[in-house]
């Protein structure tokens, strides 16, 4: 017999999700997501990705700016859901709400638990320069993301890869992980494991002020630092382009031979590569975007900038 369950979601990581649970046959009678914000240049009144693709397929919408009142808490009790599916919903769940499916929240999250607990498990996996995530579908509890784990999958990090096809990889494998778990539940067989007290890390939400690249790091750093941030925020730093200074975001980079110090200060470009020198090491610089342009390649970018280019400290 179909599951009857409310789904939680706000952002676009959260659809692949809700669209395998569907495709599975479930019963969706309801979708939570974050209110409609103003965004883009006419700052619009603008619906989650969550929203939109709910709404496209009948499924009433709940958009609460807070679950902590005891009005939202007796809404949600009424949906009579066998189970919540929480993918990056963007509010913390009461009691009152995580106690009143009948088999209680499972939360859907991009990390290797206990290794990054919190907002942004992707970015700073990649920013560390981790080899390897996962996500994890876990019973949740009033603990940031401290609940057992239920069933898990493993994914490599590229060298060179970024945060945001990390996200995408792990927005789709999520889906299939969390059908999983559900037919589990369906059967009465999921179990699940508490988390391991050793090696915990906390995500902590990105800060738009770290996004400044600080060319005096090592270039492993640097490069971790650009591809954890692309595409969002985006790693930044100025430059100096035919005289004229402007903020350029680096999306994509690889390891450059560069020795460092031998080749130029912190900072320096050490050719028409684009190849940056940093405090022990180089990065070279494979993609970019200009203030109001679109991403291009670094080669794009050395045929049509004016010459000469500097990084501004």
């Amino acid at each position: 017999m179909p599951l009857r369950i409310v789904f939680m979601g706000t952002p676009e990581f959260s659809v692949p999700t809700l669209m395998d649970i569907i495709g599975q046959g479930h019963e969706v009678v309801a979708a939570y997501t974050q209110p409609p914000r103003p965004a883009g240049r006419g700052m619009a009144e603008t619906r989650s990705p969550v929203h939109e693709k709910a709404e496209r397929f009948g499924i009433p919408v709940f958009t609460p700016k807070s679950l902590r009142n005891s009005e939202a808490q007796d809404i949600f009790a009424s949906l009579d859901a066998d189970v919540a599916v929480v993918v990056a919903y963007g509010l913390i769940l009461p009691p009152g709400v995580l106690e009143a499916p009948r088999d209680g929240c499972l939360n859907l999250h991009a990390s290797l638990l206990p290794r990054w607990r919190g907002a942004a498990p992707i970015q700073r996996a990649v920013m560390a320069g981790d080899g390897e995530t996962g996500i994890m579908v876990m019973r949740m509890e009033e603990g940031l993301d401290t609940g057992p784990v239920c069933m898990a999958e493993r994914l490599a990090i590229g060298p060179d890869e970024t945060a945001g096809s990390v996200h995408d990889r792990l927005s789709a494998l999520g889906g299939d992980l969390m059908v999983r778990a559900l037919g589990a539940l369906e059967r009465g067989a999921l179990n699940s494991v508490p988390q391991a007290d050793a090696g915990v890390t906390y995500a902590a939400k990105i800060d738009k002020a770290e996004a400044r690249i600080e060319w005096s790091r090592p270039a492993s750093e640097v490069h971790n630092h650009i591809r954890g941030l692309s595409p969002f925020p985006g790693a930044w730093c100025e430059m100096e382009i035919g005289g004229k200074p402007e903020r350029v975001k680096i999306l994509r980079s690889t390891l450059g031979t560069s020795s460092g110090a031998a080749e130029g200060e912190p900072g320096a470009v050490l050719g028409d590569d684009l190849s940056v020198a940093c405090g022990n090491g180089a990065i070279r610089i494979i993609e970019l975007q200009r203030a109001g342009k679109k991403p291009m390649s670094a080669e794009e970018f050395g045929r049509g900038a004016q010459k000469p280019v500097r990084i501004l400290a």
